[in-house]
């Protein structure tokens, strides 16, 4: 597997995938995207790999999508094709996280913004630097909350009513208060995070597979018959007309 952006190791039933940009802040790319995919994919033939964990190199995790790279793709195709296609990809990368029968884990430091954070909410287990900063700035930049289907990910896993906060104003949060939102469920200092997830992955890697396959379907079940009224099918398209209209309005 050729990977551009991303550095994966695998040791027996466990894989770590550590974004590996952090000249550009480990921003989501089409390429990031397009890796992701192709990892996912090889844990989904792997049942026997039961734990994935997700980390970054640099500062931050992740400072959110690429913005110069969908000006890019607006200025190859005004109407938002490549656009279209890249919130596709989104879409799909988070599909597979939410699905994948191993337990995802977040290791998060410095900035999760974004896209960061979608990647992150799609995790099964997500622990947080203390000094962690987390932000949802689509509106701020005349965008729409609408990437890989995570506005609605946010409101399950955080409740309503402190996100609808976070997302008009734009304000950012800290990881304690990530944690009391459910964002977070676990804030050490950074040089702790590595102890959180061996913590998570010891018993985990014991557990049946059978077992642990349905246990993550039936919870995927659950989360799926909560989201009846879903809208995020529409994610990619909303977020591509809504740069391209911009665009025609400059």
């Amino acid at each position: 597997m050729s990977l551009k952006s991303l550095y994966v190791t695998h040791d027996g039933p466990v894989v770590k995938v550590c974004f590996n940009t952090p000249e550009n802040g480990n921003a989501i790319t089409d390429r990031v995207l397009d890796d992701l995919l192709a990892v996912l994919g090889a844990v989904h033939d792997r049942p026997d790999i039961r734990v994935v964990v997700f980390s970054a190199a640099g500062e931050n995790f992740c400072t959110g999508g690429d913005r110069r790279e969908y000006g890019e793709q607006l200025a190859m195709d005004p109407s938002g094709t490549g656009l279209r296609t890249t919130g596709g990809k989104a879409r799909r990368v988070c599909d597979a996280l939410a699905t994948t029968n191993a337990v995802t884990i977040a290791r998060l430091h410095g900035q999760v913004i974004g896209a960061g954070l979608a990647l992150a909410l799609f995790c099964d287990l997500r622990v947080g630097a203390d000094d962690c900063r987390f932000r949802l700035p689509e509106l701020a930049l005349g965008l729409p909350t609408a990437w890989g289907g995570s506005l609605s990910r946010l409101l399950q896993e955080a409740g309503a009513a402190r996100i609808r906060e976070l997302i008009l104003t734009g304000s950012g949060f800290d990881a304690a208060q990530a944690e009391r939102l459910s964002v977070l469920h676990r804030v050490v200092p950074e040089a702790e995070l590595d102890r959180v997830v061996e913590e998570w992955t010891r018993p985990v890697i014991r557990r049946s597979a059978s077992a642990l396959r349905v246990t993550k379907t039936l919870l995927n079940a659950y989360a799926a018959g909560n989201r009846l009224a879903d809208t995020s099918l529409l994610d990619a398209e909303l977020m591509a007309s809504v740069i391209a209209g911009r665009s025609d309005h400059s």
